[in-house]
């Protein structure tokens, strides 16, 4: 506040500092907070459009933030995304991301609170990106010592197809024990060698029929609406891409009609449950571990954000210890999280009641609940207690 109080004196007391234009002035307070502070002019700068937005915009967030209800870098986080969105979607959102401030850590928020903006922009999507799709492009920007960025403008569904063969290629070349390269460095020359060539007799076997995999969710009565902007007000959410985020509805058709090698998940619109998947070995069935991979998109330890795809299934009931192998005793974890759930004296209880939701506890006592993006459903009868739960 007092910073933004500062902004607000020197702009009202103009012949102070000169009788200068008000960029003027903003650009001398400024200076003056960057001396004061021993910053540069630029993180002055951020620090005083981030006030302006906290005490202007976001007054229900600086109370928050004064109380220690959030911190500052959930405040920034609020501020930066809340402000790309359009009016009508900040004020609808604000209350929702404060309360997710309060209880998520930063990385979570920052997904969860981009997923709700995603959403509530999702009805003019189909325009937008048709805008954008117009502007797909390649260009070379040239760089020291004999070398240049390529950039691609394309599709992010095309662009994270690409970016996932490549990776996928590119450890398996990595896992012969001869090879010296990093991933970044076999990554970089499987492209150049599929880009140029067009073939990929260079590489072992293994690799070289390697595809693209990604994950295409549908709400299933989307497909019946006339386009976004229908399904939005039908309050129907978006189709969606992991790690991407929305994409137009008649992408979602096209994907879910498309090749094999696509991941389609067709969802109940009122449940969010999984509509045609189903499980006694060690190792998850094909159709589990796809289900076990769709309702979480990220690592599920406290915080993480490793992406699901990068991360292992785990038996949260070692298997050795009579663990099953079901979706109840499943969750992704990072290696990192995964080494640390089993030799760093955390404990972690899957909650039934709630889709997947873990309870972690550390050793010090604490706990925290990590919650999946798509929580599964659990069914009960409708008879009397003690019945079974109807399976599904």
């Amino acid at each position: 506040m007092r910073v933004d109080a500062l902004r607000r004196r020197a702009l009202a007391d103009g012949t102070r500092y000169g009788g200068g234009a008000a960029d003027i002035v903003e650009r001398s307070v400024r200076l003056e907070l960057a001396a004061a502070l021993r910053i540069t002019e630029a993180a002055a700068g951020m620090l005083l459009a981030q006030a302006e937005a906290m005490v202007s915009r976001y007054p229900g967030a600086l109370a928050s933030l004064g109380h220690a209800g959030m911190t500052e870098r959930h405040a920034r986080t609020l501020v930066d995304l809340l402000d790309a969105a359009s009016p009508e979607v900040r004020d609808r959102l604000v209350e929702r991301a404060i309360a997710l401030a309060e209880e998520l850590p930063v990385g979570s928020f920052r997904r969860q609170l981009q997923r709700l903006i995603e959403t509530e922009e999702s009805a003019t999507l189909t325009e937008r990106h048709a805008r954008e799709l117009a502007q797909r492009r390649v260009v070379i920007e040239p760089a020291a010592e004999g070398m240049a960025w390529l950039h691609a403008y394309l599709p992010a569904v095309e662009a994270h197809a690409i970016h996932d063969r490549i990776t996928r290629m590119a450890k398996v070349i990595n896992a012969h024990p001869e090879e010296t390269r990093t991933l970044d460095q076999t990554r970089t020359d499987v492209l150049a060698d599929l880009l140029i060539e067009g073939r990929t007799d260079a590489h072992p076997a293994e690799a070289r029929g390697i595809r693209a995999t990604v994950a295409v969710t549908v709400p299933v009565l989307a497909l019946l609406a006339d386009d976004d902007e229908h399904r939005h007000a039908q309050g129907l959410a978006p189709a969606t891409v992991e790690g991407v985020g929305p994409i137009p509805l008649d992408r979602a058709r096209e994907l879910c009609g498309g090749d094999a090698g696509w991941m389609r998940v067709l969802t109940d619109a009122e449940t969010g449950m999984v509509l045609s998947v189903s499980r006694t070995q060690y190792r998850p069935p094909a159709a589990l571990r796809k289900l076990i991979r769709w309702r979480a998109e990220r690592c599920m330890a406290p915080g993480c954000g490793i992406p699901a795809s990068r991360c292992q299934i785990d038996h949260n009931i070692a298997w050795e210890h009579g663990g099953h192998t079901s979706l109840d005793n499943h969750a992704r974890l990072c290696t990192g999280h995964h080494t640390v759930k089993h030799h760093g004296g955390w404990s972690v209880d899957h909650l039934p009641e709630e889709g997947g939701t873990l309870l972690w506890t550390s050793p010090a006592g604490r706990r925290y609940l990590v919650k999946p993006e798509r929580p599964v459903p659990v069914f009960r009868p409708a008879g009397p207690p003690g019945g079974s739960d109807v399976p599904f």
